[in-house]
């Protein structure tokens, strides 16, 4: 099974990406790896005999893959290019998951914009200086009201 699939996954790298890397993973199965698009496909064995699972993926910054976001069990019997057309239906709902969504973000209460607009906008910002909160302010006055009382037990109102 190993090196059908081996073989099947180099067939496939070729028809899919012209730059592809293709490796054995640890549990018997074979990536595809096209950096150039920052995606990547995986083909893994499974309980059915001339079966794999393919999952499909993202590469993100510096090189590391992000978990399977979809998957699905194919025929190996079945040719180069049905198993071409699982695999560009997988990595284009991937590519959809991947772009960023206003409907989310509106969901979520915030403003469509994009996390680094965010993030930069509010580096940006100047503080203004340091000012304590209102709780400051109880946790203060109770001390306070603590040490009197304890001055007052000490020296019994008289000073």
């Amino acid at each position: 099974m190993q090196a059908q699939l081996r073989e099947t996954a180099t067939e496939l790298a070729a028809v899919l990406w012209r730059e592809h890397t293709v490796y054995r993973e640890r549990g018997g199965g074979v990536v595809i790896r096209g950096d150039h698009v920052r995606r990547w496909i995986s083909l893994a064995p499974t309980a059915g005999k001339d079966q794999a699972l393919v999952r499909a993926g993202r590469i993100l910054d510096g090189g590391t893959t992000a978990p399977a976001r979809l998957e699905a069990v194919v025929d190996l019997t079945a040719g180069t290019a049905e198993l071409a057309a699982v695999c560009r239906r997988l990595l284009a709902e991937t590519a959809a998951d991947a772009a960023p969504s206003t409907a989310g973000a509106a969901r979520a209460g915030r403003a469509a914009r994009p996390a680094r607009a965010r993030s930069r906008s509010k580096a940006v910002r100047p503080r203004r200086g340091r000012h304590t909160g209102v709780g400051s302010w109880v946790v203060l006055l109770c001390v306070g009201a603590v040490v009197a009382l304890w001055a007052y037990s000490v020296y019994g109102g008289v000073y």
